[in-house]
């Protein structure tokens, strides 16, 4: 059996609001999520829009403090930032006035990976990304799908345990999207690199995980768990690859549905 890579347990957030003139109240976003990513799977979580996957998946990079619950990888709790992790954001967070070479190489530095490695490592990330010719290039003449890849390769170049993804696609263009959907798989199957990723998009879920975790409306709970039993390569016109995608749908429109009528019962 795969062991736990990662164990979630009982976690929760609370976010104090300062209203001002003295006045606080508080928003609970994640409410005794408990969840487990196994060694060398590829995860996903989805929920409505706001239920709290990124305020999760920030709190696994250690951005942000835990309310309660506990947190732990590789048998070690996570309280803070670490280069066992990497953190892939949907903005792209590159260094502007570092060249793709000195962005990949950052977390190098960081991890103090001695300086001769750099070029071997460098080189081999992005020949995975498809980047070969961009060592030199500044991030502001490349496309965003390009900037993705290199976050991607940065993030990967100093060998986490664990990649977080946060919607590194949802800013992309649908046939740029679908691109590196399939490098990610590819990128993936060729690592084996633990990988917790976020996102809107029912079909992208469907297309990468090994396993679906579905987080209710927030307060979020961990609503269902789908096993994507999908050989690959997938293809998104089959039949299987739409039930799957049905059912999923099916779950986030019932979530939506209560959370409106939730609204209906305590309008005035």
């Amino acid at each position: 059996m795969a062991r736990p890579k990662l164990i979630v347990r009982d976690l929760s957030k609370v976010f104090t609001i300062d209203e001002g003139f003295g006045k606080f109240s508080s928003i609970t976003a994640i409410d005794n999520v408990g969840l487990e990513v196994n060694e060398g799977e590829l995860v996903t979580l989805i929920g409505p829009s706001g239920c709290g996957k990124s305020t999760l998946l920030m709190i696994l990079a250690g951005l942000y403090d835990k309310t309660s619950g506990e947190v732990v990888l590789d048998g070690t709790p996570i309280n803070g930032p670490g280069l066992d992790r990497g953190v892939v954001f949907q903005e792209f967070a590159l260094f502007p006035w570092l060249t793709v070479r000195n962005n990949i190489c950052f977390g190098l530095k960081n991890k103090g990976i001695p300086a001769g490695e750099h070029d071997r490592i460098v080189r081999h990330y992005l020949k995975m990304v498809k980047l070969e010719e961009f060592e030199k290039i500044y991030p502001h003449r490349l496309s965003g799908g390009m900037k993705q890849r290199v976050g991607i390769a940065r993030a990967l170049a100093y060998s986490p345990e664990l990649l977080l993804m946060d919607e590194p696609f949802g800013a992309l263009d649908a046939q740029t999207r679908t691109s590196l959907q399939q490098m990610l798989v590819d990128i993936w199957a060729q690592t084996k690199k633990t990988i917790l990723f976020v996102t809107h998009s029912v079909r992208e879920a469907v297309f990468l995980s090994d396993r679906i975790v579905v987080l209710s409306r927030r307060p979020s709970k961990v609503r269902a768990i789908i096993e994507v039993k999908l050989p690959r390569p997938r293809s998104r016109l089959s039949e299987p690859f739409l039930r799957y995608e049905e059912e999923l749908e099916e779950l986030i429109a019932r979530e939506l549905a209560e959370e409106g009528a939730e609204r209906g019962a305590h309008a005035p």
